[in-house]
């Protein structure tokens, strides 16, 4: 006997077997709410940071107020320093060190503030990199479902006939859609030329898959292990070679 396995590799999508078309839709539903947790994830995430932004928005403003503030500290120790001016001698060491003081003070302030703005600005990338991501979730969900929905509804409407005789099975495992026809449909025993029917029935199949250019498709043929005979045994020495 000989089985022609025909195999659709489908990148991220789950579909059941034909025979539990309920249990597919579950599997649809689960994998959405999947999809659905990440993108809640993300949208914490987001909202995380924005919240840490604002925050360090507040701390920057909050250092601008003390800048001011040391500011006119400085405007009064200027004041202070020039009501003292007749006692200039005395006082040159004491204002040198309050110079170096604000000074200090000021570099100081101004590198804080110089990095908080380079956080702020680092925070708004990454909330940038979070819209992308959450949008590029929602596209390839949107896809994969549109897709995985186009090509398995055709096969159901093409061979719904063929399904409901057992001549061919749908079946889903580990993200690989896979159509199998029994060997009665396509070879008489002890023959190698599919008959017209599984002809008819491959065609049905391959006006669909002719569509689908991002997947992987295998072709594969199994043999019993009754010997071959008579004349198909000088084109195919073994079941190996006929398989």
């Amino acid at each position: 006997k000989i089985v022609l396995s025909v195999l659709v590799v489908l990148l991220a999508a789950g579909l059941s077997a034909c025979s539990v078309m309920q249990g597919t839709y579950q599997k649809k539903v689960d994998e959405a709410d999947t999809l659905t947790k990440r993108l809640a994830a993300l949208q914490k995430k987001h909202d995380d940071l924005a919240a840490e932004n604002a925050a360090l928005k507040v701390r920057n403003e909050r250092l601008i107020s003390d800048l001011s503030g040391m500011t006119l500290q400085k405007d009064k120790l200027v004041t202070d320093l020039a009501y003292v001016t007749g006692q200039r001698d005395k006082a040159g060491a004491d204002k040198e060190e309050l110079d170096r003081i604000l000074k200090s003070k000021s570099d100081s302030l101004s590198q804080t503030i110089f990095e908080l703005r380079r956080k702020v600005t680092d925070l708004d990338a990454e909330n940038a990199k979070l819209k992308a991501e959450n949008a590029s979730l929602v596209k390839a969900r949107e896809e994969q479902v549109q897709k995985v929905s186009s090509t398995y509804e055709s096969l159901l409407e093409k061979m719904k006939s063929e399904i409901s005789k057992g001549q061919v099975t749908i079946s889903e495992l580990k993200g690989k859609l896979t159509v199998n026809m029994v060997d009665s449909i396509l070879f008489d025993s002890g023959k190698a030329e599919v008959k017209k029917g599984g002809l008819e029935i491959l065609g049905k199949v391959i006006s669909i898959l002719k569509d689908v250019n991002d997947k992987s498709i295998r072709i594969e043929g199994h043999t019993d292990d009754v010997q071959i005979v008579g004349a198909l045994a000088k084109r195919y020495p073994t079941n190996w070679e006929l398989s």
